[in-house]
């Protein structure tokens, strides 16, 4: 299966900031919850034009994110359609191979795949995302000396080279899921957005 997708990666969790994971080291509270998603704004599975969908992961992380075993309930964008969504889900269940499946080698048990209303405004590090009625998150960037707004580059999860990855927190963060044991409603932590190209 081939496909080439881009867009926008958000990711936030329970971490303070800055989350260790981005540059391979452990989580600050020994696991992490987290949200991570991908609102893609250009690509195609197989012929399927995917564009502007979100698909997003809820994940406990026991350990360093490196090595894996996280435990993920799964969210597609409930304007998908049928189409899509089977084509989102082989894409990022690591069924259609390339870059993809080696971040789905790190998800050790999915509790679940549900459609839902999924909002994804961020951009640039600054927006909102929030998924169904149990989870949120509102961005707000880290700006430098001259107002400029603080990045990181080449981290281990970058994927454009060169491209920036915005450094925030989430002064609301909101995330509750009984199958995970996740249930957060937390102010100031972790908020990382930066951009994504997979080819395969």
């Amino acid at each position: 299966m081939s496909y080439h997708l881009e867009g926008r990666l958000l990711e936030v969790c329970n971490c303070n900031v800055l989350c260790p994971c981005w540059i391979g080291e452990d989580p600050d509270n020994g696991t992490c919850d987290t949200i991570v998603a991908w609102r893609i704004d250009k690509g195609t599975i197989e012929g399927v034009d995917v564009s502007g969908n979100t698909i997003a992961a809820v994940a406990h992380v026991p350990g360093n994110i490196l090595l894996g075993n996280w435990t993920a309930a799964i969210y597609v964008d409930d304007q998908a359609s049928k189409a899509q969504e089977d084509a989102l889900l082989k894409v990022y269940t690591g069924q259609a191979g390339g870059p993809v499946a080696e971040l789905a080698k790190l998800i050790g048990e999915v509790v679940s795949v549900e459609r839902a209303p999924i909002r994804f405004t961020v951009n640039s590090g600054k927006g909102e995302l929030q998924i169904g009625n149990d989870y949120y998150a509102e961005l707000e960037p880290y700006l430098g000396a001259t107002g400029g707004q603080t990045t990181l580059s080449d981290t281990v999860f970058s994927t454009v080279p060169g491209a920036p990855v915005f450094v925030g927190k989430a002064p609301t963060y909101r995330s509750k899921n009984a199958a995970l044991g996740i249930d957060l409603n937390i102010k100031n932590h972790n908020a990382l957005q930066s951009t994504f190209v997979f080819d395969a």
